[in-house]
C-alpha cells in the first residue's frame, strides 16, 4: 500500500533558515521575485498593464503587518491551492505558465522563505474578473483558503501579502531595512518598486545591453564607485550571447590577495542572485570584479549562487578571453598604461601567461625583471646578450649577482613568483630563444686557475685552511676572479643544499623519520659547498703567506663568515659559533698582553 510522506512545516522551515537561505532577508527578493513574476504574466496578454510593486512597512500599515502590493495577474482559487498549498510541486507550476523562461521563479518555495520572518501569511489575490480569494498560511502548517469578503476584495487585478512578523523578527520589517533591501535586490528590475514614498529601482543598467549600444564609460566609473566602493583602474563592457549575459568588468586600482576570492556581483533577469559569486572569472583574472546580468546561467535551489554546469564553464572562458583581450589591447595602443597595470597586477598577468602564449609575450616584452645590469624586461635582455642565463631562486641570485657581473655574464633574478616558470616557457612559444640556468657551482667553472708551481706551493696552506671550516661542512678551493676587492665566495650548489636541508631534517625527527632521512641521504650524491679565496685578493694572498696555523684558521674562518653574510646565506648554530671563535680569536691576537 502506497502512503504520501506528512511534512512538518516548521522542520522545514528550520532547514530553510539553517540550510538553505544564508540570511532571512532574502524574503524581500522572494517577495519581489513573485511579484516581477506577476506582472510579467499579465504584460504578457495586457503590454500596457501598470507596472508597480508597492511595499508598506509596519511603521506604514499602523497594525505591526508588512505589506507587499502588485499589479501582477493575479490568482484563481483553484492556482492559489496549486501553487501556494502545496510546497515543491513544479508541474502545475508549468501548466499555469509560471515557469516560463521570463520568470525569475524556478523553484516554487519562494513564499515558503517568508516563514524565516513571519508567523502568518496572507494573500490576498485576484484574477482578472474572477472574485479575490484569500489565503492564509500558518508556521505551523496549517492554512485557510476562502472568498475574501467585500471589504478586504481588490479593485484591480494583482496580489496583496501580508506579512505578521515573528518576535524575534522585528529588526527585518523596519523601514530603512526593507528599503535598504528592496534598493539591494530590485534596483535594475524593469518594474517600479516604491517603500512607501521612496523608489529603489533605478532602470536600465548602467552598461549597453544591446549589440551596438556606445559604452558610456563615464557612467561605468560612477557606477563602480557607487556600488563597489572603488576608484576603478578600468571598466570593461562583457557580453556572453549564450549566457543571455551583460555587464562589466572593473579593474582593480589597488593589489589585491590572488588567494583571497571577493566574488562578483550577479543579477538573474535583473534580480540581484549574490554579491559574492565564485567561479565567473578565470582564477587568474582576480584583479577584476565582475557586475553582471545574465538570463540563461542556473542559480542554485537556495539563489544565493551559481549552478555549476557546462554553460556557467563556458562563460567562465569567455569572460576570460574578453580580460586577456583588454590587456592585449593596452600592451598595442597604450604601453604606458600596461606599465601601470603590471606594477598593481604582474601576478595575474604572469599566472595568466603560465598557460596562455599571447600573454606570455605580452611578460616577455613588457614586465621589467631585476637583472645584474640593471633592470630590463626579457625581450631587451635577449637583444643585448643572446643567452637567457638566470638564478632561479633569489638566493642564488645573490650569490651570483656581482660575480658574475665582474665575469661579464649577464643574470636575471627569476627567484619572484613565476618568473622561473615563465622563462622556461619561453622556448615553447619562439624556439629562437636559449635559456640556461646558472647555478653557483657553475662559476667556478669560468674562474683562472692558478698557475701550476702556485698552487702547489699553497697546498699546506689549503690543508690548514680546510681543517679550520671542516665542522662547517665545505669545502675551500683557491682561484682567480674578479671583482678583486671579493676575498671569498660561498657557493652552494642544488645537490649541496639538498644534503643541508636533508642533515638540518634528521637532527630534528624522530627514529623512525630518522631512519628514512638515513636512507635518502646514503643515496645522495656527495656535494659540499665551496669556499672559494680569490688569490686576486691582496688581503687572501697576504693570509696564505702566514706561517702561524692558528692565525691562519682564525683567517679563514672570518672569511668564512663574511661570504656567508655577504651571499645572504643563514646562519647555522654551528656557523655563529664559529664566527665568534673567529672573531675573539682575532681580537686577542690584535690586542696582545697580560691581565
Amino acid at each position: 500500500m502506497d502512503h504520501t510522506f506528512q511534512v512538518d512545516l516548521r522542520g522545514v522551515v528550520d532547514l530553510l533558515s539553517h540550510h538553505l537561505y544564508g540570511s532571512p532577508r532574502v524574503y524581500v527578493r522572494e517577495l519581489l521575485q513573485n511579484a516581477v513574476d506577476a506582472i510579467t504574466a499579465r504584460r504578457s496578454t495586457e503590454p500596457d498593464a501598470p507596472a508597480l510593486i508597492r511595499i508598506e512597512t509596519p511603521d506604514l500599515t499602523g497594525d505591526g503587518t508588512l505589506r507587499v502590493h502588485d499589479t501582477g495577474i493575479g490568482l484563481t482559487e483553484a492556482q492559489v491551492h496549486e501553487l501556494l498549498a502545496t510546497i515543491g510541486r513544479s508541474s502545475k507550476r508549468d501548466e499555469l505558465g509560471f515557469s516560463r523562461h521570463e520568470f525569475l521563479g524556478q523553484f516554487g518555495i519562494g513564499l515558503l522563505s517568508c516563514f524565516l520572518v513571519a508567523d502568518e501569511i496572507q494573500v490576498l489575490t485576484r484574477n482578472g474578473e474572477h472574485p479575490t480569494v484569500r489565503w492564509t498560511g500558518y508556521a505551523d502548517g496549517r492554512y485557510a483558503v476562502s472568498v475574501a469578503p467585500p471589504e478586504a476584495a481588490r479593485a484591480e487585478p494583482g496580489t496583496t501579502v501580508t506579512l505578521v512578523p515573528r518576535r524575534d523578527a522585528d529588526q527585518w520589517f523596519t523601514t530603512p531595512t526593507v528599503t535598504d533591501l528592496a534598493r539591494l535586490f530590485g534596483s535594475l528590475l524593469p518594474v517600479t518598486v516604491r517603500v512607501g514614498d521612496v523608489v529603489t529601482t533605478t532602470g536600465e543598467p548602467p552598461w549597453p545591453t544591446t549589440s551596438g549600444t556606445p559604452v558610456d564609460r563615464a557612467a561605468l566609473v560612477a557606477y563602480a564607485r557607487e556600488t563597489l566602493g572603488v576608484d576603478p583602474f578600468d571598466v570593461l563592457p562583457l557580453t556572453v550571447a549564450e549566457a543571455g549575459l551583460t555587464g562589466v568588468a572593473v579593474i582593480l586600482p589597488t593589489p589585491v590577495n590572488p588567494a583571497a576570492r571577493a566574488g562578483h556581483r550577479v543579477y538573474l533577469k535583473r534580480m540581484l542572485l549574490t554579491e559574492h559569486a565564485d567561479g565567473l572569472l578565470p582564477d587568474w583574472a582576480f584583479f577584476a570584479h565582475c557586475v553582471v546580468d545574465a538570463t540563461e546561467l542556473r542559480p542554485t535551489a537556495s539563489r544565493e549562487a551559481l549552478y555549476e554546469d557546462t554553460l556557467l564553464a563556458a562563460t567562465r572562458e569567455a569572460l576570460g578571453d574578453q580580460v586577456r583581450g583588454w590587456l592585449v589591447r593596452l600592451a598595442r595602443h597604450d604601453p604606458r598604461r600596461l606599465a601601470e597595470f603590471l606594477q598593481v597586477h604582474h601576478l595575474g598577468v604572469k599566472a595568466l601567461a603560465l598557460h596562455d602564449d599571447e600573454m606570455l609575450r605580452l611578460v616577455d616584452r613588457w614586465w621589467p625583471m631585476d637583472t645584474n645590469v640593471g633592470t630590463l624586461t626579457l625581450a631587451e635582455f635577449r637583444e643585448r646578450h643572446g643567452v637567457l642565463r638566470y638564478a632561479a631562486s633569489l638566493d642564488e641570485f645573490r650569490q651570483l649577482a656581482a660575480v658574475a657581473a665582474a665575469q661579464d655574464l649577464a643574470v636575471v633574478n627569476a627567484g619572484y613568483t613565476y618568473d622561473t616558470e615563465l622563462i622556461e616557457r619561453l622556448p615553447a612559444v619562439d624556439r629562437s630563444v636559449l635559456i640556461e640556468r646558472l647555478e653557483p657551482s657553475d662559476l667556478t667553472t669560468r674562474f683562472e686557475g692558478l698557475d701550476p708551481q702556485v698552487e702547489l706551493a699553497l697546498r699546506p696552506f689549503l690543508s690548514a685552511a680546510q681543517r679550520a671550516v671542516e665542522r662547517s661542512g665545505c669545502e675551500v678551493v683557491i682561484r682567480a676572479y674578479d671583482p678583486v676587492s671579493l676575498p671569498a665566495l660561498y657557493l652552494v650548489s642544488r645537490s649541496a643544499a639538498f644534503n643541508d636541508q636533508l642533515a638540518a631534517s634528521r637532527d630534528r625527527a624522530d627514529e623512525l623519520w630518522g631512519g628514512v632521512l638515513d636512507a635518502l641521504a646514503a643515496t645522495a650524491p656527495p656535494d659540499r659547498p665551496q669556499l672559494v679565496l680569490n688569490h686576486r685578493n691582496p688581503l687572501v694572498r697576504r693570509v696564505t703567506m702566514l706561517a702561524d696555523p692558528e692565525l691562519v684558521g682564525l683567517a679563514i674562518e672570518a672569511l668564512y663568515g663574511q661570504a656567508l653574510l655577504l651571499g645572504h646565506h643563514p646562519i647555522r648554530a654551528a656557523d655563529a659559533a664559529l664566527l665568534n671563535d673567529s672573531f675573539l680569536g682575532l681580537l686577542g691576537r690584535a690586542v696582545p698582553g697580560r691581565e
